[in-house]
This record gives C-alpha cells, structure tokens and sequence, in this order.
C-alpha cells in the first residue's frame, strides 16, 4: 500500500499545481522511489491512494507494470493514513503488506531495507514493524524523535522525554486483520502504532543508509545533495 492521497499542504505552492508525490528529487518523482524500492524487494502489485489532483497520480502510474498498480479512489473523501489504508484492505489481499508514505525517502547501501523488513516480520512477536531512522543521521529532519527502542527492537513512545533516538521512516508491515475494531472514516495509523505499544507488539527496523526529510520546499535541495552523495559512493 503507498500512500499518496495527501494534500502536501507544507510543500506550497508547489502542491496547488502538483501533488506531492510527483515532486522530483534527484530527477525522479517521490513517488518513482517508494514503487522502486518495492520492487526491488519483490513487491509485485501495489495498491495506491488518491485525492489530491489525482489524475496526475492516476496518469504517471499508468504505464508502470514492475510493480503493477492498482488505484484505490479517495476523490470523495479524504481518509488519512489509516482510514486509507483501510479502505484498500479488499484490494490487499489477507497476508502481511508493506504501507508506505509516497512521499518518504532514503539513500540505501547495497541492502534492500524493505527486503530486510520482511524477513524480519515475526507475526508470532509483532502486530506491526516500522522502519525507523536514526534521529541523529537523518537529513533535513529537525523534531524531536518518535521512538526508544529495547534490545528485542520493541518500541514505546518518546513521551514526555526531551528526545528519542528513531524517527518513524514512513514504511510499515502490518497485517488486515489488525484494522479489526478501528473506525469508520478517517483515522490516523498512529491509533494502531498505540494499540500495538500497548500489548508489547510494536517494532522497528532501523534504516540501513540516510533517511532523507523533505516536508517543505526548502528541503529539496539539501535531500537532492545527500542523495546524490550517497550515490556516487555506491557507484
């Protein structure tokens, strides 16, 4: 599941004209990156949100067939990132899948992080694994953090403390039959990230590479420089 229904508003005035997932970054849409990466997991069909202009959306994925698409039309409503996803769930088939922001980036290092994330994937363990960054790494990100980890990579919020060492990278498995009980409508994935800390069954992954933050316009070119670095040292 990629996610590329939202309305980008922080991305203005680049978004009134184009939706952000379609935002380049080093000469390739935001959204060209998160279908890439999962096809180089494997991924064979992907299932992908849309509202905000989604005919753009609808036209640049129409001729991709590695990983297929299959569109899933939020026109009516927008739903967020997990009254989206769960309204996709009949498209998602019953098994483990990947949910990931379209807009999400980061340079690798010869490894396939979401690879690694599904053998990691322990259903017996986990309700839901997310892959983290490093707060310390990462480009362009200024917050606090999100997530402490334990050594079983077990993760609980970053409360009340100052700062946390993960942030959450925008990339998930998680499985359909934990939408059990959630809402109808609009509702964040954040309400299952709380479930999952609350029964001891959320995890992370800690990104292999630099997790690259671009929320604003001015964060392009400093995501673009990094990338690029990464690149040409994997060449």
């Amino acid at each position: 599941m990629v996610l590329a229904a939202g309305l980008g508003q922080r991305m203005r005035p680049i978004t009134d004209t184009l939706p952000k997932p379609l935002v380049r970054i080093g000469g390739k849409a935001m959204l060209d990156h998160a279908l890439d990466r999962l096809a180089e997991a494997g991924v064979e069909e992907v299932v992908v949100n849309v509202h905000h202009l989604a005919g753009q959306i609808e036209t640049h994925v129409a001729g991709r067939t590695s990983p297929r698409i299959v569109i899933s039309d939020e026109r009516a409503a927008l739903l967020e990132t997990g009254g989206g996803t769960k309204k996709a769930l009949p498209l998602l088939g019953d098994g483990p899948f990947f949910s990931v922001n379209s807009d999400t980036l980061w340079s690798e290092t010869g490894i396939s992080n979401l690879a690694a994330m599904a053998q990691a994937w322990d259903p017996a363990r986990m309700d839901m694994l997310l892959l983290l960054a490093q707060r310390e790494t990462s480009v362009g990100f200024t917050g606090a953090g999100d997530f402490f980890s334990d050594d079983a990579g077990r993760l609980t919020r970053r409360s009340q403390a100052a700062s946390a060492p993960y942030i959450f990278a925008g990339v998930s498995v998680l499985t359909p039959a934990f939408f059990a009980e959630t809402p109808d409508g609009s509702f964040s994935l954040n309400l299952l990230f709380d479930r999952a800390i609350a029964t001891g069954r959320l995890f992370g992954h800690v990104l292999e590479g630099q997790w690259l933050h671009i929320g604003a316009p001015h964060e392009i070119a400093p995501a673009e420089a990094a990338l690029a670095a990464a690149q040409a040292l994997d060449a």
